[in-house]
């Protein structure tokens, strides 16, 4: 009996599971499916799902009309550089709360991590006009600067729980054996956190890959990431569904790819240290 219950309750809970990654899944398949679609059939009541004629015009229109090229070298440029920056900034941070004895170590991490509860768009107005009188505006260095900032408390955040399961007497015979600072940190510290730094980049990435208000409100052509080139297909005559489906799915490719292929990974990095 015990068995069997067992095996329906995991049946559930797998078929619960399905039915949770369909319903979240649907949304971007119905955007593939829209981009294949005419105009006309885009907003079509009652909409079909896969009995309509299948159409490459949308991909067509949208890379003769936009830089699809440019906006994708600008994602991946800013995504990568601030979290790479990020991790460069974080993981000597890490170290010292993870590692370093501190009583207001827990209030310091709270504190960073209240900074993302703030409306981006009460601090909008004093970085728009910084970026202006230092000439950051519309660069890929002053996204990568500001993306650095906004992300940089989940990226401590995340490392510090690495950080603290790895035993720190093996930081304190590497320093008996001689290792300095900088040897503990690249050489004995960061090998052991590998799977949690791989899982914070990846997360990072697609973090910065999706953010779209610094992204829209801090460039307009030379340095537009791929949001800007999706906000682009919404006009003042209206929205094109099918065409604003196609900028989307060209938009949102890279990363499903990227996560695709990734997953392994990511969920490795995201579990290390939940089990004994």
């Amino acid at each position: 009996m015990a068995r069997r219950a067992t095996g329906t309750r995991k049946l559930v809970v797998t078929a619960l599971a399905w039915a949770v990654g369909l319903a979240i899944f649907f949304p971007i398949l119905w955007t593939i499916l829209t981009s294949f679609k005419t105009e006309a059939e885009a907003i079509a009541s009652p909409p079909s799902l896969f009995a309509f004629r299948w159409t490459l015009e949308n991909y067509v229109e949208v890379n003769s009309r936009s830089d699809y090229f440019l906006h994708f070298m600008n994602s991946v440029v800013i995504s990568l550089g601030s979290t790479l920056l990020g991790l460069l900034i974080a993981i000597p941070a890490a170290w010292s709360m993870a590692f370093v004895p501190a009583k207001r170590t827990k209030d310091i991490l709270m504190w960073m991590l209240s900074t993302k509860m703030l409306p981006p768009v009460g601090v909008l107005v004093p970085i728009y006009l910084m970026f202006r009188d230092f000439g950051l505006l519309d660069t890929r260095i002053g996204l990568i600067v500001v993306l650095t900032l906004i992300n940089l408390p989940i990226i401590v955040w995340m490392l510090f729980t690495y950080f603290k399961e790895i035993p720190g007497e093996i930081l304190e015979a590497a320093r008996m054996d001689g290792a300095s600072l900088w040897d503990e940190v690249v050489y004995v510290l960061t090998p052991m956190a590998v799977p949690g730094i791989a899982s914070t980049l990846l997360l990072n990435i697609i973090l910065a890959w999706n953010e779209a208000f610094w992204t829209l409100n801090l460039t307009a052509a030379k340095a537009a990431p791929l949001t800007a080139f999706i906000a682009s297909y919404s006009s003042p005559e209206g929205l094109f569904y099918a065409k604003l489906s196609a900028a989307s799915t060209l938009a949102i490719a890279p990363i499903l790819i990227l996560g695709w292929f990734s997953q392994k990974q990511l969920v490795r990095g995201l579990t290390f240290g939940a089990v004994k």
